[in-house]
């Protein structure tokens, strides 16, 4: 190995740190497109269920009756990639009072805490939905005849891609410190 080598001994493994950070930039990346995807299409199928059916009652009188129901499997996963994209973005709802009141070191620990409580939070609900898991593989939807699981997996795609961000993010940070640019009073979209 030589000195040019990032991975070498002499860089202290910062080589090696640097590409698991590039390998996290990754993953990161493919959860929100991941999310992107979800709520383009989910918008795109509820939009289209929801035009078509007001042309047709407007046209013919009666439109399609799975039209009302698609939403019940769609909606919960439009949500499911809100959230994703806004995990991996960090653009959840924040509030910045004590961050913004705290040295920048205590703002690295107080960034931990939250990241782990937001693992422990989504592996809990990952947790304690099982039975509702369950017993949605038993209910039907009346006219599409869709088991409702598919609407209530969202909830595994969502608490497991938080858990995940979560886990992530909190690796991110105890090896380079928070990400930069994650001010809520600056990066929020309201």
């Amino acid at each position: 190995m030589n000195r040019r080598d990032p991975s070498s001994p002499a860089h202290n493994g910062k080589g090696r740190q640097r590409l698991f950070l590039d390998a996290v930039a990754v993953a990161m990346s493919v959860f929100e497109w991941s999310g992107k995807i979800i709520s383009v299409a989910t918008l795109g199928i509820m939009f289209f269920a929801l035009f078509a059916n007001v042309v047709l009652r407007y046209a013919f009188g009666s439109g399609l009756a799975w039209a009302y129901e698609i939403h019940a499997v769609l909606l919960p996963w439009l949500v499911a990639g809100g959230i994703v994209i806004a995990a991996t973005r960090s653009r959840n709802i924040a509030i910045s009072l004590l961050p913004d009141m705290v040295q920048p070191g205590t703002r690295r620990v107080l960034f931990l805490a939250v990241q782990i409580a937001i693992l422990v939070i989504a592996v809990s609900v990952l947790w304690s939905s099982q039975p509702i898991l369950k017993a949605s593989q038993f209910q039907k939807l009346s006219t599409l005849g869709i088991k409702q699981i598919w609407g209530y997996s969202s909830l595994v795609y969502a608490f497991g891609a938080m858990a995940v961000i979560a886990a992530l993010e909190t690796i991110r940070t105890v090896l380079s410190g928070p990400r930069q640019g994650t001010d809520p009073a600056h990066g929020s979209l309201s």
